[in-house]
């Protein structure tokens, strides 16, 4: 994984008494200051103004570095200084620099007076295998939590890729309080880890192993090695990846479409983007992929399609679509100036 460099100065913004998330705890504030505060901030300031842009080179990032949360891995890393932000959900063994679009995305967004923030959960790298989507759900309400209280935003867009996209379906599901600030959702490469896992020679026996560890009152218990080689994983998390309706059994081409719906159906009260790699390499041959994503974004009540030909699982051969994409949903559906979502 590439180093991080980091160029400005690693903070933790003081809080402000004019979040309109603390206001809902402290009592209303007054809407014209509300406003003021937009108005001032809608040209941006800092590391973003500065004419020398998020990127300083390649795989070097410009922002700022910050931790939003207690736990030491609960580090979030922010290009650019506006109150709009999209905020970028990694898959399984995923951190900082996750995807090669991710650079040429902050400059894009940068360009339209957005930030991009990354961040590393508990399932960050080799954490994912005893972790679950309920603790990343959890992380996630805090990084924008932090967001909202410490950086005054005026919501987010999530962008998945991978498993991150499980666990923006889970976290929108909780209904947590920061959730309604997630103005937008995009799911970048939304498959099947079960799918793709099945096609390997020591998943039926695993899953077995994993069931009859989780009836005995141990699913909190790892795995064999051999389960997975590149992370320690407990028998809950394996199972939640790898069985039938397991938790993470949200993008499998084998559900019909009310399993689809149960899963997906309530996305639809938020504008939705699926991105979907027409050639990507962890989707089985035998799966119809213009019938799966089709199906996809009719469960989550019409969600916008975005079919990437000879794309590949991270878009790294396809940087430019990926983020052409992504940019002309966030200028079209994310939150545009002060918006109270509790109004």
């Amino acid at each position: 994984m590439n180093s991080l460099s980091t160029s400005s100065t690693i903070s933790s913004s003081a809080a402000s008494p004019t979040s309109w998330f603390s206001s809902i705890v402290r009592g209303r504030q007054d809407r014209s200051s509300s406003v003021k505060m937009a108005g001032s901030s809608s040209s941006g300031s800092g590391v973003a103004a500065d004419c020398e842009g998020p990127i300083k080179g390649k795989n070097q990032f410009r922002g700022v570095l910050f931790k939003y949360g207690p736990k030491p891995i609960q580090v979030a890393f922010k290009t650019g200084d506006y109150k709009q932000q999209v905020i970028f959900i990694g898959g399984l063994t995923d951190g900082f620099l996750a995807t090669e679009y991710l650079e040429p995305l902050a400059i894009a967004l940068d360009n339209e007076k957005w930030s991009l923030v990354q961040l590393l959960m508990s399932s960050s790298y080799t954490g994912y295998g005893t972790s679950s989507l309920q603790q990343d759900a959890m992380e996630i309400d805090q990084l924008i939590s932090y967001l909202i209280n410490k950086e005054n935003s005026e919501g987010v867009v999530l962008l998945g890729h991978s498993t991150g996209c499980q666990d923006i379906v889970h976290y929108m599901h909780t209904n947590a309080a920061c959730s309604r600030a997630v103005r937008a959702a995009i799911l970048q490469a939304p498959v099947s880890d079960r799918e793709y896992r099945a096609t390997l020679p020591e998943t039926a026996s695993m899953i077995d192993l994993a069931s009859s560890m989780i009836k005995e009152g141990r699913g909190s218990d790892l795995m064999p090695k051999e389960a997975d080689p590149s992370s320690p994983i407990t028998a809950y998390r394996y199972n939640s990846l790898c069985a039938y309706m397991g938790d993470d059994d949200m993008f499998s081409s084998d559900l019909n479409d009310n399993q689809l719906r149960m899963r997906l159906g309530h996305m639809a009260n938020t504008p939705c983007q699926v991105i979907y790699s027409m050639a990507d390499e962890y989707v089985p041959e035998y799966v119809d992929k213009k019938a799966l994503v089709e199906r996809l974004c009719r469960a989550m009540g019409g969600a916008e399609k975005v079919e990437i030909e000879y794309g590949n699982h991270s878009l790294s051969n396809r940087v430019h679509e990926a983020v052409q994409a992504i940019i002309s949903f966030v200028k079209r559906e994310g939150p545009n100036g002060w918006d109270d979502p509790w109004s």
